[in-house]
C-alpha cells in the first residue's frame, strides 16, 4: 500500500470524523499528524505525531508542518478560525504542501455583510430583505430611529447579525432572543459597538444544510442534512453549535421533494459559478468553500448563510458513507481533478452528548444533574463495544474531550458525537441513541428527539402548510 502523510488541524469531533475517514482507507497506509486544540483521545491513539496547540495559532501549526513536510502529502483544516486567519496561505507559502481549505481572501464566513452583497449580485432572489448598518454612517445620528423604521417595514420579524463572527452577542432572532424592540435594540448595540450589523427579515420555513467538496474548479454537492440547533427536546432552549443532525437514504430530506432538491442544486450551482467567475485563482476555493444553510419557504429558497468549512455536526453524517476512498477524494481536491463523489444509499443520525453546564441544562433541569459525577471521567467502553453488534454502522467521535492520566474528561463544549448508520432514519437513530445511552460519567446529556419520527412529521406538516400558501 502507498504511504500517505496527512496533517490534520483539529478542533473537535468534526476533525475526528475526518481522521476516521482517512484511516479507513482501503488503498493507502495513512500516517496521521495532528495539530490539536486539546489532547483528544482518538488522536492520541491513532496519530503518528500529535501536537497540542490550544490556541490553534497558525504560526505554530505552520512550524509543525515545516518540521514534518518531507512526510506530508496534504493538510486538512476543519474549523473556521485558522481558515479565516489564513492558514492555507501561510503553510503553502512556507512549505509548498497543499492545504485543503479556502484561501484567506475567500473565507466567506468572515463577513456576513460580504455574503449578502455577494448574493445580491449573483442570486438576489435567494436573499431575504436586509439592511446593513455601518457605524461610520451613523456617528452623531439617530441610529435607533433608523432601526425602528426598518423594523416597521419588517413588521418586527427580524434577525440581527454581526458582520464578524465571535463579537458582541452574536445572532439574535425576534421571538427567540427578544420579545420587544428595546431588547432587540440592546442586542443590536452590543454588536454595533464592534462593527457593522445586518438586520434582515426573519424567514418562516424549514432549514436544510448543503455542502460540497471543491478542487477549485469543480463543486461537488453532497446530500442534504438537517441539524438541531436548539439545546433541548421539542426545539426548546438556546441555540447551540448543534445538538445533532440527520441524513435520509435519498439525497434530500423527508420534508422536501425531489424537485425542491433540484432547486437547491440549481441555486448552489448558480452561487458557485457566479462566485468563481470573480476569482482568477483556480484553486482558491479548494476544500468546502460552500456550506450553505437554506430556508425552504414554500415559495422558493432563501440562503441564511454560507460557511467556508465543513459543517459541524453535518459533515459527520456524510463522511462515513462516501463510497470512494476518502484519501482519493482529498488528493483530487488537492490536485484539481475532483469531478464526482459517490455516496452509499444509507441514512445517518448524529447525536451529541454534552456536559451539564452546556446550553443552560443545569439551570433548566437541576434535578437531572448528578453532581457526584460531573467531574468524573467519561467511560466510552460500552459505547465502543457496540461495534461488535453494529460493526461499522456505529461511530464514536470524541470532541470537546481530553485524555488526562489515561482517562477521558469532557470539557466545556460538545463532548462526543455518536453516529448511527442504517437503512432508514429510524434505524440509524436507534443506533445513535443506544450509543449515547451507553456512555457514562461526566454528567453528560443529549437530546433524545434528534431525527425522531415525531419531529420529522412536524417538519413535513409545516412544509405542506407553506406550500399551500404559495
Amino acid at each position: 500500500m502507498e504511504k500517505i502523510g496527512v496533517l490534520l488541524v483539529s478542533y473537535g469531533a468534526r476533525e475526528v470524523a475526518m481522521a476516521d475517514a482517512l484511516l479507513r482507507s482501503r488503498k493507502y497506509q495513512v500516517e496521521l499528524y495532528v495539530a490539536d486544540k486539546q489532547c483528544n483521545p482518538f488522536h492520541v491513539q491513532h496519530a503518528k505525531k500529535h501536537k497540542i496547540i490550544p490556541s490553534l495559532d497558525i504560526q505554530e501549526i505552520c512550524k509543525f508542518a515545516q518540521e514534518n513536510k518531507d512526510n506530508l502529502d496534504f493538510v486538512m483544516v476543519g474549523s473556521e478560525k485558522p481558515i479565516i486567519e489564513g492558514i492555507r496561505d501561510l503553510i503553502e507559502k512556507q512549505t509548498g504542501i497543499p492545504v485543503i481549505c479556502p484561501t484567506k481572501e475567500y473565507a466567506i464566513e468572515e463577513s456576513k455583510v460580504a455574503q449578502r452583497v455577494l448574493f445580491e449580485e449573483i442570486a438576489p432572489e435567494a436573499n431575504p430583505r436586509f439592511k446593513v448598518f455601518h457605524p461610520a454612517d451613523y456617528r452623531g445620528k439617530d441610529v435607533r430611529g433608523v432601526v425602528y423604521k426598518w423594523l416597521d417595514e419588517l413588521d418586527n420579524q427580524a434577525v440581527v447579525k454581526p458582520d464578524k463572527p465571535a463579537l458582541g452577542k452574536g445572532v439574535g432572532v425576534w421571538g427567540d432572543h427578544f420579545a420587544n424592540r428595546e431588547q432587540l435594540f440592546e442586542h443590536f448595540m452590543s454588536n454595533f459597538q464592534y462593527g457593522s450589523v445586518i438586520i434582515e427579515e426573519k424567514i418562516d420555513g424549514e432549514e436544510s444544510s448543503c455542502m460540497g467538496f471543491c478542487d477549485g474548479k469543480h463543486f461537488i454537492p453532497l446530500p442534504d442534512t438537517r441539524d438541531y440547533k436548539r439545546a433541548f427536546d421539542d426545539d426548546r432552549g438556546p441555540n447551540t453549535g448543534g445538538m445533532g443532525s440527520y441524513k435520509d437514504v435519498v439525497d434530500w430530506l423527508p420534508f422536501l421533494t425531489a424537485a425542491e432538491r433540484e432547486q437547491e442544486l440549481a441555486l448552489t450551482d448558480k452561487v458557485f459559478k457566479g462566485w468563481k467567475a470573480k476569482i482568477t485563482d483556480d484553486f482558491a476555493l479548494r476544500g468546502v468553500p460552500l456550506y450553505l444553510a437554506f430556508m425552504h419557504t414554500g415559495k422558493g429558497i432563501k440562503i441564511l448563510e454560507i460557511n467556508s468549512r465543513p459543517g459541524d455536526p453535518e459533515i459527520m453524517n456524510l463522511l462515513p458513507i462516501i463510497k470512494d476512498d476518502f484519501v482519493d477524494v482529498c488528493l483530487k481536491m488537492a490536485h484539481g481533478n475532483l469531478t464526482g463523489v459517490t455516496m452509499e444509499k444509507s441514512a445517518t443520525v448524529l447525536t451529541y452528548k454534552v456536559p451539564s453546564d452546556y446550553g443552560g441544562y443545569a439551570d433548566m433541569f437541576p434535578d437531572k444533574v448528578d453532581k457526584a459525577v460531573v467531574n468524573m471521567p467519561v467511560d466510552l467502553t460500552k459505547a465502543e463495544a457496540l461495534s461488535k453488534k453494529y460493526g461499522s454502522n456505529i461511530r464514536i467521535y470524541p470532541g470537546s474531550m481530553e485524555l488526562r492520566g489515561g482517562k477521558n474528561y469532557s470539557l466545556k463544549s460538545r463532548a462526543i458525537g455518536i453516529l448511527g448508520i442504517g437503512g432508514s432514519i429510524e434505524e440509524a437513530r436507534q443506533i445513535s441513541q443506544e450509543g449515547a445511552r451507553a456512555i457514562t460519567g461526566g454528567a453528560l446529556w443529549n437530546r433524545t428527539d434528534v431525527a425522531s419520527e415525531q419531529h420529522i412529521a412536524k417538519s413535513v406538516r409545516h412544509m405542506e402548510k407553506l406550500r399551500g400558501r404559495a
